[in-house]
């Protein structure tokens, strides 16, 4: 009796789990960038193939919006814009967080480039990144209101960095949030020298 109460506890937990898909190979330094395209937090669709070539894109993939250490990583991309911008780049922070959220999220924090809605977790999948599906709600206060986000996929912390040319020049999946806008740029500077 234990053990098949044991089993069907098992078993539903793994049904219940989140899933995680890595549906694709990990995107590698040297490769081509996937072409990708997603809901930007302007309600717009955003292309990758509207923008390589133009500049230097930073793709930083990031669980959620509105947490401790997304909140952070978020907000020294911000703070860094301007240097950023002079090294001729484009940062685009894609989470599994709805347009509606985004716009939350970025008037929350004067945040001042594009944020993407993977709710499906295929850009993600695309990159390699590890993805959670299924719906995650969090409550956070904003200004002086509570607000309930909730979104549909959740990716790990991982950051890459697309040249001129569209290959992949720089990926850290181990991110530090507080750490990565500057680790980003300090590998632009190493390629104008």
């Amino acid at each position: 009796m234990k053990f098949s109460t044991c089993l069907f506890v098992a078993s539903l937990a793994v049904l219940l789990a989140p899933t995680w898909r890595n549906a694709m190979a990990a995107v590698k330094v040297g490769d081509p960038a996937p072409k990708f395209s997603a809901p930007a937090d302007n309600g717009t669709e955003w292309k990758s193939s509207d923008h390589i070539g133009k500049k230097i894109l930073v793709v930083y993939f990031y669980p959620a919006d509105l947490t401790g250490g997304c909140t952070k990583q978020a907000c020294k991309f911000r703070d860094d814009m301007s240097s950023l911008t002079d090294l001729g780049v484009e940062v685009i922070g894609v989470s599994g967080d709805t347009v509606d959220n985004h716009k939350v999220f970025k008037d929350a924090h004067h945040l001042n480039y594009t944020l993407l809605a993977d709710t499906n977790g295929e850009v993600a999948q695309a990159f390699g990144v590890p993805v959670s599906l299924g719906a995650k709600a969090v409550t956070v206060k904003v200004g002086d209101k509570e607000v309930t986000l909730t979104r549909l996929a959740t990716a790990k912390r991982w950051t890459f960095v697309i040249d001129r040319d569209g290959k992949v020049i720089y990926k850290n999946e181990n991110v530090k949030p507080e750490q990565d806008s500057h680790e980003v740029a300090n590998v632009i500077k190493g390629l104008k020298k």
